[in-house]
């Protein structure tokens, strides 16, 4: 095994035969071959990609959120105007122009059910199989609450909601992934403890990966900040390793996670969704060994894409992925 792996960060673009005819079988023809092609690339670990959040009435987000929440008791997605007036005042939430639901109640498990599609992925994967997961302080952030009246309280809710669903998977790596936080660094103390009461759950025969970038919406970064304010927060996890955003930010800001405390493995992108141009081997390499030289040797243990690729166009998406691994085994002389 390489000293330094490789892996997607989780989403892929949709198939168009998926989007334009879905159904059970198709998604799971769809997920074999997201699966078979980084496999085929020669990733080490692999992600089915989360076709099974697509969700044609909400494509701006993947289904990250509506995937989730929807199913939870105590929310309800039909929304008001009222409700859709005071979302729109919230900060933080501009880019979203309607809630994905109303909390009116306790929240509950309701009919969410992450095993099956984790199942699903794990029958069809030879190779060690990431499953990622929405975040309960990104889920929080995005609902209209009119229960908890805070959205820390109501984090920690979705927390004990999703700990109850991971303790269940049969992943080899479990993947929170906080996209909000990046742009709200003074949130992390609750931020840390709600996402702490998942990564608790995770099985023990499994790792603990936790996932921040700055958003990805149209190919545009969502959140204002850098990681220095986040230092704190990467020390509180409960995580086998992190899985950072860096090739789309300042080269210099790698800096930074020297901070990070030794037990916590490193994952770097070295892949910038934002950008259509495929990198060439040598750019990757050339990345990684600049990592290498400002964090130390052996102190990355994960290279990756910054984000999930389900903004791109296939062909774009499978070249980055193949240049991704070209470009570790240039750089360990494979």
């Amino acid at each position: 095994m390489a000293s330094i792996l490789t892996t997607v960060v989780g989403s892929y673009p949709v198939p168009d035969w998926y989007v334009h005819a879905p159904s059970e079988q198709s998604l799971v023809d769809a997920t074999r071959v997201v699966i078979a092609t980084q496999e085929h690339a020669g990733i080490d670990l692999v992600c089915d990609g989360e076709l099974y959040r697509f969700d044609v009435n909400h494509p701006e987000t993947n289904g990250m959120i509506e995937y989730f929440v929807r199913p939870m008791a105590g929310v309800r997605a039909d929304i008001g105007f009222s409700e859709w007036l005071d979302y729109s005042k919230g900060a933080g939430m501009r880019f979203r122009t309607r809630p994905p639901g109303v909390v009116e109640g306790a929240i509950g498990a309701g009919t969410l059910n992450l095993k099956l599609p984790c199942a699903r992925a794990k029958a069809l994967a030879t190779k060690p199989l990431k499953f990622t997961v929405t975040g309960p302080h990104m889920l929080a952030k995005t609902l209209h609450d009119r229960r908890y009246g805070s959205a820390e309280k109501l984090a920690h809710a979705i927390a004990d909601v999703l700990a109850d669903q991971v303790k269940h998977l049969d992943a080899d790596v479990i993947q929170p992934d906080e996209a909000n936080l990046p742009g709200h660094p003074d949130e992390w103390q609750w931020a840390a403890a709600t996402i702490n009461k998942v990564l608790r759950a995770v099985p023990k025969k499994a790792k603990a990966a936790v996932h921040l970038c700055f958003g990805n919406y149209g190919g545009q970064s969502i959140q204002q900040g850098t990681w220095a304010k986040l230092v704190n927060y990467l020390n509180a996890l409960k995580a086998d390793h992190i899985v950072m955003e860096t090739a789309h930010r300042p080269a210099e800001e790698l800096a930074v996670f020297k901070q990070v405390r030794r037990d916590l493995g490193l994952g770097i992108g070295v892949v910038d969704i934002k950008r259509t141009e495929i990198e060439k081997p040598d750019d990757i390499a050339r990345s990684l060994e600049r990592a290498e030289k400002t964090l130390g040797k052996g102190r990355v243990r994960y290279i990756h894409p910054d984000c999930g690729f389900w903004m791109l166009p296939r062909n774009v998406a499978d070249g980055k992925i193949r240049a991704l691994v070209a470009g570790r085994d240039l750089y360990l002389g494979r």
